[in-house]
């Protein structure tokens, strides 16, 4: 089942947690997840993928998109708990140049 588990709000950090195959469909959900914080006022993200192992260019690029919209709030978006062919994708893509990747979130809460 490709879903957000979890949306919580710690500090000034919204924490989207998500389970399976990071598609079209969740990128989706982690989209709408973040706009809701990012309308009213939240600019940092953090999307813990512990649980998702696999990811296409189509959820990469909506990821992009919330990188895009964060920067115009000098917000941030981070990743904790990134499976190694995750983390490997995001280099390949070039995500990593625009997002931190922490190895645990309550790191990647420290540092935001």
């Amino acid at each position: 089942m490709n879903k957000v588990t979890k949306v919580e709000l710690i500090g000034n950090v919204v924490v989207i947690s998500t389970e399976g195959y990071l598609n079209k469909d969740l990128g989706e959900e982690i989209q709408n997840a973040a706009n809701e914080h990012i309308q009213n006022g939240v600019n940092k993200v953090l999307i813990n993928l512990e649980r998702s192992n696999i990811v296409n260019s189509i959820g990469a690029s909506i990821l992009i998109e919330i990188i895009e919209q964060l920067q115009d709030t000098d917000g941030v978006l981070a990743f904790c708990e990134l499976v190694p062919i995750i983390e490997k994708t995001f280099k390949i893509m070039g995500l990593t140049k625009y997002c931190e990747s922490y190895e645990t979130q309550e790191i990647a809460i420290s540092k935001m």
